[in-house]
């Protein structure tokens, strides 16, 4: 591998789409940060398909509209975005840059983002909430310990965050071959910042016959009587993030939730479950727009993000491109990933008659072929 290149302070004119930031970003990631930024579980199938399923959807243009007013402003739980781009956990942002999520939320606000901040970041909670000048939500993984769990809920709250993400797809670390491959370790100084008090977890010990992940880890994951207990426990929007399944999304509606983030965790945690866009349209389909569903995996051009909303998204999150970013210019990147995206998406809207997120339906999407005859 070539040397590091250091970051850039001015952005070159080939910087044009997201895409184009992942050769840069690799130029400046070793191995090992890059080993745990672009894996995903076992063979990867996933994490392709997230693409390959927004390569397949059509845009079925309406033209000759009048779109002298138009914009891409939503509301989310009673806040007005500019945009309905939103910055996606990602653990560890000391990996990509010396000022991990503190950066990141400086790019967020830049453009009026709201960053979903980590469990696991680099940064503690507190800190990226005295940074950020924009909206924050806070990233929940359940601890063993579920006072713990509660203190970090009472953190978010009082740092000012105006949202709850509990990402319920990784009640264990899925298998990501690469990492193992590269043999994935915390840079020396990095830490999980927000974990830092908690006392170190020790499974029970196992029995005979029983088996590390099902009487071990297992025994410690939370389950739907969790996520009541957690509704009960604030009053921050509560959002389901990791949903495949329409039975999910409707458990989680019966218990109080305010949102459902469609995801398959960017294919890291399980391989070959579908892609996040097409198990969308179930979910629109069983929640019947009660509440309001976000997705993130695979976005990578403006054109997605408004397949996403034609589909019944409300909004996305973008998760390894702003980490492209990040990686190769700091804040400057973030907010450029950002930029362009919501240059595109309002070029694909004016393209395809559609003056406000609102207009932007089903019918904005090519019908699939019907299917073939007995």
């Amino acid at each position: 591998m070539s040397p590091l290149k250091p970051r850039l302070e001015h952005l070159p004119p080939d910087l044009v789409c997201l895409t184009d930031y992942e050769p840069y970003a690799r130029e400046r990631l070793d191995d090992n940060a890059w080993a745990y930024l672009h894996s995903g579980a076992a063979d990867e199938l996933t994490m392709a398909r997230n693409r390959e399923a927004f390569a397949r959807l059509q845009l079925w243009p309406r033209l000759l509209r009048d779109l002298a007013r138009g914009h891409t402003q939503q509301e989310l739980f009673g806040q007005t975005l500019d945009h309905p781009l939103l910055l996606a956990p990602v653990a560890h942002q000391g990996l990509y840059h010396p000022a991990g999520e503190l950066a990141s939320a400086q790019g967020a606000a830049a453009l009026g983002a709201p960053l979903v901040v980590s469990t696991l970041a680099s940064q503690p909670l507190e800190a990226v909430a005295q940074a950020a000048e924009g909206p924050l939500w806070f990233q929940l993984y359940f601890q063993p310990d579920r006072d713990f769990t509660l203190s970090l809920v009472r953190r978010a709250e009082a740092a000012g965050y105006q949202a709850l993400v509990v990402t319920v797809d990784a009640p264990i670390f899925g298998l990501r071959n690469r990492e193992q491959r590269a043999g994935f370790h915390l840079s020396p100084g990095l830490e999980a910042a927000n974990l830092r008090s908690m006392a170190p977890f020790q499974p029970a010990p196992l029995g005979p016959g029983e088996r590390m992940v099902f009487q071990g880890l297992m025994a410690y994951a939370p389950t739907w009587a969790d996520i009541a207990w957690l509704r009960s426990q604030t009053a921050l929007p509560l959002l389901l993030k990791g949903v495949l399944h329409p039975g999910d999304a409707l458990q989680g509606e019966a218990l109080g939730v305010d949102g459902i983030i469609v995801s398959n965790h960017g294919g890291r945690t399980q391989d070959t479950v579908p892609p996040s866009i097409q198990a969308l349209p179930r979910i629109a389909t069983a929640l019947e727009g009660r509440l309001p569903l976000l997705l993130d995996g695979g976005i990578r051009r403006g054109s997605d993000v408004f397949k996403a909303l034609a589909l019944g998204a409300r909004a996305v999150l973008i998760g390894r491109p702003y980490i492209y970013g990040l990686a190769t210019a700091g804040a400057l990147g973030v907010a450029h990933c950002l930029k362009l995206l919501r240059e595109e998406l309002e070029v694909v809207m004016a393209l395809n008659g559609c003056a406000t997120l609102a207009d932007i339906t089903p019918d904005s999407l090519f019908p699939d072929p019907a299917p073939p005859g007995p």
